[in-house]
């Protein structure tokens, strides 16, 4: 379980609350608009209304307690990039923030965010999962309950072969590819010994690949 604070509730954003809310995270959500942090009240641990733009609140919120900080605003330019430089400033551990064009992601990475998106609900759950989980790299959702992960090595992982972690019969989890160097190796033996430098390319039911990492 993480704790986040997630920044702007439109639709995108109600989006991510609900997914967090399903993976069991806890969750600051805020908004200047009262019937948006209403609309999310039942997902969330809490909820306030305010001005992100405004450094004297963003303090109040203890920005450095999060593990990760979503910035959701995506309509409104000026406030996006306000938002996500005062979060940068006031030492925010991770940033995640949405874009809605090329210019807007450039400032947003020019002035810190760890990651910059775009939105639709497909995305939602992948910035959802990305920002909630720790070794995921990459996400293809298939269908609304099984994906394509591509995941770093867990430290427990390294030097231990397929076979021995058996993740399949243990989880229902199917490794499809090593990564290392830039090559996918789809030549997966149970023999083969993993090393910190690799990253795996694995298919499974949601839950099955959350359950497997934590």
């Amino acid at each position: 379980m993480k704790s986040v604070l997630l920044i702007g509730l439109g639709r995108f954003g109600g989006n991510i609350a609900k997914k967090l809310h399903e993976m069991g995270d806890e969750v600051l959500a805020v908004d200047r608009v009262e019937n948006r942090v209403n609309d999310v009240m039942e997902y969330v641990t809490n909820a306030q209304i305010g001005d992100t733009t405004d450094r004297r609140f963003l303090e109040t919120l203890g920005v450095r307690d999060f593990d990760c900080c979503i910035v959701a605003i995506g309509d409104h330019f000026q406030d996006s990039v306000i938002t996500t430089s005062l979060l940068k400033e006031l030492g925010a551990q991770k940033i995640v923030a949405r874009a809605a064009s090329g210019i807007h992601e450039s400032f947003l990475k020019k002035i810190g965010a760890d990651v910059v998106i775009y939105p639709e609900k497909q995305v939602a759950n992948w910035t959802a999962i990305r920002c909630s989980m720790d070794h995921i790299l990459d996400y293809i959702a298939f269908s609304s309950d099984h994906a394509i992960y591509e995941i770093e090595l867990p430290e427990g992982w390294v030097g231990k072969s397929i076979g021995e972690l058996d993740v399949r019969k243990k989880y229902g989890i199917n490794i499809l590819a090593i990564h290392e160097n830039g090559i996918f190796n789809m030549k997966v033996t149970p023999d083969l010994v993993l090393q910190d430098d690799m990253s795996l390319l694995v298919f499974g039911e949601n839950k099955a690949v959350m359950k497997c990492l934590k």
